[in-house]
């Protein structure tokens, strides 16, 4: 049973977000998986953490309170990459429902109210803070979560297994140490456990929060230092396809609250994948989801699909089949040739669905990958992008690319534009440049690029060529900047490290960091004015 009010339930989740029966809500996900095992699971949703009542109004859970801000750190919904409060933004005004550290806020106040509850961490804001972390909004290294927010057990990465793991241990009466995917507090480190510089350490010694940086990892058992107390990660579970097959069949009915239009625009998405091998510096993902893909089966996407086509509201438009990566699905089981041609037999069979017109890729796609194998380019363009295809090649420096580790640079963005023109013009008609235009339908199919300023290394002389760039493709026909994003230091990633430390944990090398806010700002003006 999954309810929003009530008594008896085994299992409450307190979320930042609205709650949402859709595969792609955190708390949604967990509360069905829990539910599955036939738990009764009860969820508060955006609670006014200033009261007491709403986190009263299910009572005691006979098991754990879940606590997660949602899919999205609190910081990050509450601030923009200036620090502005984005309630008071007048570029894009906008109310969380959520406090700062939001999973602190929940956490605390269910330990006030509910003496003796186990509580359990969860979602990404406490994923990347499991460790000791720079705080790009209060300027410092700040200890654990786990510590602050007084709980029994984290939670990192995805956490299905990880939450049935919990709630099975909590029913035999047995302790929580040594799930993997966890970390928790021990006395000492486990035998054979990685110890890394401790808190403080890393707090007064930026060398020494460089040093930690550079040994995490989900593949190993990590023990690291606060005070006379260790916090302790466990290595993360071993997912396999079946395991994704299993959450994703579940019978979700995708109902999203009015409150919620960004999952909203996702309603048919289907989740192909899980994991990134890309690495890029300033994205904590492989130290959230992992290093390596994990994919569903073929079986079980189409399937999927086909359970939409039977949704009272469907209209025929399958919104995005992809993952974090849309284009590194079976890479777990092939190289990139190989990975593509599966994905292409993916692609056609989800086309041939009875019921589906339209099945769109929009999640995005590496096109550094994606030029080792022009017929998925073709494919692509020709029925999965509507009108413009978004790419993120970030930056075009050198240097810049070599700090962020965007493989492929200049030379891969250059190729897959010319792979993506031609495709574009077989597909229209047209003469085959950056858009195409097809006579018949007067329809457009173009390139929108994101990019980033003020990353770690980034000098006028680097934000200068690449306004010179987009200005180029600017002359081309192209109309290419979707997005501009100020580089914001979020926990955990290699990025962040080099903002708060001036070091490459990895080189060693000392990094040139743009601080203040009026080099930031004169960064992004030079790709909006040249």
């Amino acid at each position: 049973m999954i309810a929003l009010e009530g008594s008896g339930f085994d299992v409450v989740l307190v979320s930042g977000e609205p709650y949402a029966d859709h595969p792609l809500s955190p708390v949604g996900m967990i509360a069905r998986v829990l539910d599955a095992e036939g738990l009764a699971v009860g969820v508060i949703e955006c609670p006014d953490w200033k009261g007491k009542d709403d986190f009263l109004k299910l009572g005691r859970p006979r098991l754990f309170f879940g606590v997660t801000s949602g899919s999205i750190d609190s910081m990050l919904v509450n601030y923009t990459p200036l620090k502005r409060e984005r309630a008071v933004d007048p570029n894009a005004p906008f109310k969380s429902r959520m406090p700062d550290r939001a999973v602190i806020v929940y956490a605390n106040r269910l330990r006030e109210l509910h003496k003796g509850v186990p509580v359990v961490l969860g979602g990404i804001e406490a994923s990347l803070r499991r460790f000791a972390h720079y705080d790009y909004w209060g300027d410092d290294v700040r200890r654990s979560i786990l510590l602050d927010a007084r709980a029994d057990i984290l939670v990192y990465g995805p956490g299905e297994l990880q939450a049935v793991g919990i709630a099975r241990r909590l029913a035999r009466g047995e302790p929580l140490d040594g799930i993997r995917g966890t970390a928790v507090i021990r006395a000492e480190p486990p035998a054979g456990a990685l110890v890394i510089p401790s808190y403080e350490e890393a707090r007064d010694d930026k060398a020494g929060f460089a040093a930690a940086q550079k040994k995490l990892t989900t593949r190993k058992t990590i023990a690291q230092r606060h005070a006379n107390r260790f916090v302790v990660q466990y290595p993360a579970p071993d997912t396999a396809p079946a395991d994704l097959d299993r959450v994703y069949g579940l019978p979700f009915t995708r109902r999203i609250p009015e409150g919620f239009p960004e999952l909203g625009m996702a309603r048919f998405s289907v989740q192909t994948h899980r994991g990134c091998v890309g690495r890029c510096s300033f994205c904590a993902l492989s130290l959230h989801q992992g290093e390596r893909i994990v994919s569903r089966s073929e079986a079980s996407i189409l399937e999927e699909v086909r359970r939409m086509t039977k949704h009272p509201e469907w209209k025929g438009f399958v919104d995005d089949l992809g993952g974090p990566t849309a284009n590194m699905y079976g890479l777990d089981g092939a190289h990139v040739a190989g990975a593509h041609r599966r994905l292409l037999a993916l692609m056609r069979a989800a086309r041939k669905v009875p019921g589906v017109k339209k099945v769109f890729v929009r999640s995005g796609i590496r096109y550094d990958l994606a030029v080792e194998c022009p017929d998925y380019v073709r494919e692509l363009v020709r029925h999965h992008v509507s009108g413009l295809l978004k790419i993120a090649p970030e930056h075009v420096s050198d240097k810049v690319l070599r700090l962020m580790n965007k493989g492929g640079g200049r030379r891969a963005l250059d190729e897959f534009r010319r792979l993506f023109a031609e495709a574009a013009g077989e597909r229209t008609g047209g003469p085959g440049k950056g858009a195409a235009e097809s006579g018949r339908r007067g329809r457009l199919q173009h390139l929108k690029y994101y990019f980033m300023v003020a990353h770690p290394g980034t000098t006028d002389k680097d934000a200068r060529e690449l306004a010179g760039y987009v200005r180029a493709l600017e002359r081309s026909g192209e109309k290419p900047v979707e997005g501009v994003q100020i580089f914001t230091p979020t926990p955990m990633t290699r990025s962040t490290c080099m903002y708060h430390t001036g070091l490459d944990p990895f080189t060693g090398e000392s990094v040139y960091v743009p601080r203040p806010y009026a080099e930031k700002k004169a960064q992004k003006r030079l790709l909006a004015e040249g």
